[in-house]
């Protein structure tokens, strides 16, 4: 069972490559499942004078939902397609994240934080948020997002869920209380998370999440899926090979997979 739950395409401005083209290169190295599952349109700024190449615009998202449909029905007897929605949590905007996730036959909803407020973590370009600031101070406020998120029931999975330390930003105390209260809530909601692999190759060199959150999830309970966070086609699946070791290592045998944003645990 290989399966890659989390990609990006073109529309999105901040990758590139068809969403034809992933399909292809799935079938190619032999996915057993294939994720889609580009950024819901951003609803709490406004595009036009936000930062550009940001996500997907409005108007795309149901040309995005209808192509995924399309290529799952082309595709089924080489690749088994699952069609789902890395939906950004936006505090205050629960309302508006949820019209979009009730509006289409999602196989399964992604819930990242990239937002604190208008500042988006995860964007290069805007690092100057740092600056200036209490690293602690941040991590709370992100996990305080994360937990959020976690509560809303909106979501099928946590992705990347200590994203936060991407560009190693490192706070001069440990954060263990602040994930483990993050992983906490996601057992209580009965949520899984996902090992992102491309951490690997961002400055903190680290999956996302850590080995000890991972163990932390082994011991309770917490399922895991995977994803390479693939921006280009020939990047897909990158580093997932480690990621299935890495979960062996801490005693995984089963992954999870989803369709009809019911979640199935596969032995992998």
């Amino acid at each position: 069972m290989l399966i890659d739950y989390h990609t990006h395409h073109v529309r999105c401005g901040h990758a590139s490559g068809e969403l034809e083209e992933y399909v292809k290169r799935g079938i190619e190295i032999g996915l057993t499942q294939l994720g889609l599952s580009d950024h819901m349109p951003l609803l709490h700024v406004d595009p036009a004078t936000y930062w550009p190449e940001m996500a997907m615009p409005m108007e795309e998202l149901p040309r995005y939902v209808e192509e995924c449909l399309h290529l799952k029905e082309k595709y089924k007897d080489q690749i088994d397609i699952r069609v789902g929605l890395e939906g950004d949590y936006i505090e205050g905007y629960e309302t508006e994240i949820a019209a979009i996730i009730n509006a289409y036959p999602w196989d399964y909803v992604i819930g990242s934080v990239h937002f604190l407020g208008e500042w988006d973590i995860s964007d290069f370009r805007q690092l100057a948020g740092w600056d200036g600031k209490d690293i602690y101070a941040v991590y709370t406020q992100y996990y305080e997002a994360v937990k959020k998120a976690v509560r809303t029931g909106l979501y099928d999975y946590i992705g990347h869920i200590d994203m936060i330390k991407r560009f190693g930003f490192v706070p001069d105390r440990d954060t263990w209380e602040l994930e483990k209260a993050a992983l906490d809530s996601v057992k209580e909601c009965g949520l899984a998370i996902e090992l992102n692999a491309s951490g690997l190759r961002h400055p903190c060199k680290e999956m996302f999440p850590s080995r000890r959150m991972l163990e932390y999830c082994h011991k309770v309970g917490i399922p895991l899926t995977i994803g390479s966070d693939a921006h280009q086609p020939d990047r897909l699946s990158q580093y997932l090979d480690e990621a299935r070791e890495l979960l062996k290592s801490v005693g995984f045998n089963e992954i999870a997979t989803f369709s009809a944003r019911k979640r199935h645990l596969v032995t992998f």
